[in-house]
């Protein structure tokens, strides 16, 4: 039985359009919702967030599950890259700011900021899981004028990171501070 309800979720990842994440070059929608971080919730908005530098935007499915989980250590891990290019990074599932106060302190080790999405927020960006109302494994990096420079959509963690640092870096070398 076990094996049927892991079998309809993955058929649907595979036959939908989940790898249909908003595309290079689009405008990234603008967005304010509820964030966390070192478990302590405040207010994110991007525009305010892009006033700053790039913005590394990475959805992910639920907090606490194995892949979240690895990709939120590997995020921490690589914070300070980011923050010496100038970039802010930020994660987002459609989990309840309480469980994400604890992941924030846990998981991502107090290191960046995570936030929680609605369904519209999901829609928005393209990264709807169908059926299940949680966003797909997506990363973006949005320069400071809101357009989306890098997109990379994939269910395992690995290489969101490195993908989103490096892209990081590329646009930083073309845009000196």
């Amino acid at each position: 039985m076990k094996l049927v309800r892991l079998a309809v979720p993955l058929a649907l990842l595979s036959t939908s359009p989940v790898l249909a994440a908003l595309p290079v070059g689009a405008s990234a929608p603008d967005f304010t919702t509820q964030a966390t971080l070192a478990g302590k919730p405040f207010t994110f908005h991007l525009a305010d967030a892009l006033r700053k530098g790039p913005v590394v935007l990475y959805f992910y499915p639920a907090a606490f599950t194995s892949g979240c989980t690895v990709e939120a250590h590997e995020f921490a891990e690589a914070t300070a890259g980011f923050a010496a290019l100038g970039a802010t990074v930020i994660g987002v599932s459609a989990d309840p700011i309480d469980k994400l106060n604890r992941f924030s302190v846990s998981e991502c080790r107090n290191k960046f900021a995570i936030a929680s999405a609605n369904g519209k927020l999901i829609s928005a960006y393209k990264v709807k899981i169908p059926l299940l109302g949680k966003s797909n494994r997506t990363s973006f990096v949005i320069a400071p004028d809101g357009r989306i420079i890098f997109e990379y959509s994939a269910l395992n963690p690995s290489g969101h990171v490195d993908k989103t640092l490096a892209a990081v870096k590329s646009w930083r070398a073309g845009h000196p501070a």
